[in-house]
């Protein structure tokens, strides 16, 4: 292919059919530019049997080659990587699979070539660093510059160069579903701990520090901090998700003190923490040449997209208490201060603990049971007429939103008597409501395999483009691809598809069954019986 000239187009197809290529001109194209000059060309000789074999075992060799060739083309010293990767084969392996089973972390690598040698270095793969980890290599990164917008650059970097770290652990199956969900979650609260003190540095050199005054009238700070809700503060994060947040500070009695810089103007509490929430906000969301750090959805928020971003501890309290609804207790369950006061985040978690469970002592356990089919119920609708009820492993039947459903479900009307229960994690609380005899260990063992399955079917979804999908492609070969990025066997592709909707079929059928057991007929259902056992 490298060194023969003018080799038949025939030939040239028969050699690379063998290796799973199947469109051959722009495969016979990309290598050749690969190549490049004849030293290089050479080098890469050496190394493309193994290159194309190692390609074939991926979801997508064709656009592999691409994602080759594109790297080469970044500016990427050629001479110097071929020959590398010829005495590395570990890093061929490790590229092969990048380029052919995620567009988007080979995106990563073609933007930023030196993350190559990155991933190479010792324990980059070998282990997950921790939040404190992760929160001090970010700072390092962040002291290299002075102005906000450089910071906020930075943020959008090492959010790209950590997912790398966390995406590819996960497709070499160096990190199962749990630690892919808490490393993702890790990344996230340190993430939006930096947004947060870069926005408020800004804020208080304008207008100085907010205060109050505690309950001896001594002036102190007003605290703020960022809840995280669903996934991020069930600890649970998946790739190319937005992240639920709440914005809460100490007390609205106050204003700030003024700086030295902000021309005498002081604000009061309310105003300042509103500039906070959107400032941070907007360091999260706003796309820069760079990209964006996270999607950030407020609808979680005390009156959804209307109300104001953020709110004192106090004003949260009353609403709970007065305009709380159902499914606000639900979304509550899995909250969790991720950045700024600690504290204060504690604080909103006492505040709302009531309205979470004893607000239920008034309710018939089959009355909220039934509000939980009636929602899953309208769900069902939409999926169905969008012809994802089977495809779509978030809200599909049997999909992760009934596993979520059921543990949600027995918490809130079971877990003032069992606070043991209340897990914010789906794994955790399903381990724990086994324990405590409320789900059968078979169904207790059904749906944590299941909820593993599919969380894994949907990291594999969103790594391919970077995007929030949760629906199986109705394309075979797609799906078929799907399949060899899980780690079916890529030696007989359409088996593998095939064993892939067989397993995905098997899971989602046990999970809806489980949860039609519990729902269909609230009164008699087993979370209602031991509701009323333990009223």
């Amino acid at each position: 292919m490298l060194l023969a000239s003018d080799l038949p187009h025939a030939e040239a197809a028969a050699l690379l059919a063998a290796y799973g290529l199947t469109d051959f001109k722009r495969a016979d194209a990309n290598l050749q530019a690969m190549a490049g000059e004849p030293r290089t060309r050479q080098l890469l000789a050496s190394i493309l049997a193994d290159l194309l074999a190692m390609q074939a075992e991926t979801a997508d060799p064709d656009h592999g080659l691409t994602h080759w060739e594109r790297l080469f083309q970044a500016g990427l010293n050629r001479s110097q990587a071929l020959d590398y990767l010829r005495g590395h084969p570990r890093m061929l392996h490790l590229l092969c699979t990048i380029f052919g089973n995620s567009p988007a972390m080979a995106q990563t690598l073609i933007r930023d070539p030196l993350l190559v040698y990155w991933l190479a270095e010792e324990q980059v793969l070998t282990r997950r660093p921790s939040r404190e980890m992760l929160a001090a290599a970010l700072r390092t990164m962040r002291a290299n510059v002075k102005a906000r917008e450089l910071q906020l650059d930075a943020l959008r970097r090492f959010c790209r160069r950590e997912t790398l770290r966390i995406g590819v652990r996960d497709l070499l199956k160096l990190a199962a579903v749990p630690e892919t969900t808490a490393a993702l979650t890790d990344l996230a609260c340190v993430l939006i701990q930096a947004a947060y003190e870069i926005a408020d540095a800004g804020l208080r050199e304008q207008f100085g520090r907010p205060m109050n005054r505690d309950r001896q009238g001594r002036p102190v700070d007003t605290g703020f901090a960022v809840i995280g809700m669903g996934k991020l503060g069930g600890g649970e994060l998946n790739y190319s998700s937005d992240v639920d947040l709440l914005y809460v500070y100490a007390s609205d009695d106050g204003a700030t003190v003024t700086a030295p810089r902000s021309g005498g103007r002081s604000i009061s509490n309310e105003e300042y923490f509103e500039r906070l929430a959107r400032e941070v906000t907007k360091a999260l969301a706003d796309p820069t040449p760079e990209g964006h750090v996270f999607r950030v959805d407020l609808r979680l928020r005390a009156e959804g997209t209307t109300g104001q971003l953020a709110r004192p501890l106090d004003r949260y309290e009353q609403y709970y208490r007065t305009r709380g609804e159902q499914w606000e207790r639900m979304a509550l369950l899995k909250a969790w201060p991720v950045a700024g006061s600690m504290e204060v985040g504690q604080a909103f978690l006492r505040r709302v603990q009531p309205f979470v469970f004893e607000g239920n002592k008034r309710d018939d356990p089959a009355a909220v049971l039934a509000q939980v089919k009636a929602v899953k119920d309208m769900i069902d609708s939409k999926m169905f007429g969008r012809g994802q009820e089977r495809r779509n492993v978030k809200l599909g039947q049997g999909g992760i939103r009934e596993i979520e459903f059921i543990v949600q479900a027995a918490q809130i009307l079971l877990g003032e008597k069992l606070p043991e229960i209340r897990d914010r994690s789906t794994l955790g609380a399903l381990e724990k409501l086994g324990r405590h005899k409320l789900l059968p260990a078979k169904d207790r063992l059904a749906l944590e395999q299941a909820y593993v399955f599919l969380r894994d079917v949907e990291h594999k979804l969103q790594m391919v483009h970077d995007l929030q999908t949760h629906a199986l492609p109705e394309s075979p070969d797609e799906l078929t691809r799907c399949a060899i990025r899980l780690g079916y066997a890529s030696n007989d592709r359409r088996a593998a598809m095939r064993k892939f909707s067989a397993d995905l079929r098997r899971h989602t059928a046990a999970v809806n069954r489980i949860f039609k057991a519990l729902f269909d007929t609230p009164a008699r259902s087993a979370f209602a019986k031991a509701a009323a056992k333990l009223s």
